[in-house]
């Protein structure tokens, strides 16, 4: 049920983008007790259709402290997969012989690698928290422009917060509006993933090969998709639809203007190659509310620079190597040169037999690591 706005229409912190990231941000600012709206132009009917994104997430240590910690984890805790291990390889043939890295918990890499979630579990968990929490929703509802006046700032003339947090996707127009600059490419590839199965592939390919690839009848694609894994799955049989997503990379120079901050892909879009976009999304709601509550304990505004840029200098590096990271695998790996395929056979040989740096690896990928977030510790 959509809750009534106040009469004044003002709020402590109104969100912009009812995804998975604003909804969790929304919960978590809620239950600081912060006054909160979540303003979503796809109407909640559309949002919680089986069909409406067929991706699937891998959701991180700290990822699900935090979603635990919103009253979430349990009720999509039984339609997530524990990980239970982790294997990087490279099978190209080339002058080095073809090397790996194993993540075990055995090997004490890390106590936990996550679990596999699909969207559709998780969208609405978080869209029925919502609900029954004291975040007003309004479903159905975008926004355009945000005027910033003394205190407050101002979403399309009609509703008044003093903060603003922008989750509405890549290069969010609202974010530009105000003054957010983006480095931004696309990287030229699709992403191809399965859905509604254990068994989940993310599959990027360059555009045009992609397009052709998406276009094939079900037995000739899976026939390629067996050809291209060699068999390490056994059998494989195509359950449910297919989904096809371009690829680039989207980084905030800036994480904050005037009263206004971005989270999640407003704030830093990746390549999908490590599963991590997830998981930094839910750590800037992590950092931010964490922030935002000690400012108002301190009784300072939420809204003012000094609070947001401690956001920024929490968040912005972070994601910054993550995501820079992330685009220098893609291309490491996207090319069969006999040189790079030596270069990079070697470095994953390296990290393989180096046992800190394998779990120096886990560590960041688990969001747990010392000075993160308290949330993300379960906390």
């Amino acid at each position: 049920m959509q809750k009534k706005p106040p009469s004044d229409h003002r709020y402590d912190v109104a969100i912009i983008g009812g995804g998975l990231i604003g909804c969790a941000m929304a919960l978590a600012l809620s239950r600081e007790g912060f006054s909160t709206a979540l303003l979503d132009p796809a109407p909640t009917d559309a949002r919680t259709a089986a069909d409406f994104d067929g991706r699937a997430y891998a959701i991180a240590e700290g990822s699900s402290n935090l979603l635990r910690a919103l009253g979430v984890w349990d009720q999509v805790a039984p339609n997530a997969q524990p990980v239970r291990s982790i294997t990087v390889s490279d099978r190209t043939e080339g002058p080095v012989s073809p090397a790996l890295i194993h993540f075990d918990p055995e090997d004490r890499d890390v106590t936990d690698l996550g679990h596999i979630l699909e969207d559709r579990f998780l969208r609405s968990a978080l869209l029925e928290a919502v609900d029954q929490s004291d975040v007003v929703h309004l479903s159905g509802v975008g926004a355009a422009n945000v005027d910033v006046g003394p205190g407050w700032a101002r979403i399309d003339d009609r509703i008044s917060a003093r903060l603003v947090v922008c989750c509405d996707g890549r290069r969010s127009a609202v974010a530009r509006a105000a003054g957010i600059r983006y480095l931004a490419w696309s990287y030229g590839q699709t992403g191809l993933p399965l859905t509604e199965n254990r068994s989940s592939l993310v599959w990027s390919e360059q555009n045009a090969v992609a397009a052709e690839i998406a276009g094939r009848d079900d037995q000739t694609y899976m026939a390629e998709i067996t050809s291209r894994i060699a068999g390490r799955l056994g059998a494989l049989d195509l359950a449910g639809k297919r989904w096809s997503y371009p690829l680039g990379l989207s980084l905030a120079l800036d994480y904050c203007a005037a009263r206004l901050v971005v989270a999640g892909d407003a704030a830093h879009g990746v390549h999908p190659i490590a599963g991590q976009g997830m998981n930094l999304g839910l750590r800037d709601v992590a950092a931010l509310t964490e922030i935002l509550t000690e400012a108002a304990r301190r009784g300072e505004d939420i809204g003012a620079q000094m609070v947001l840029e401690r956001y920024q200098e929490w968040r912005r590096p972070d994601a910054t190597v993550m995501a820079l990271g992330m685009d220098g695998l893609n291309r490491l790996f996207s090319t069969g040169s006999g040189p790079i395929q030596a270069v990079r056979n070697l470095g994953l040989g390296a990290v393989a037999a180096s046992d800190p740096a394998r779990r120096l690896f886990a560590s960041m990928a688990s969001g747990t690591v010392a000075g993160a977030p308290k949330l993300l510790k379960g906390r």
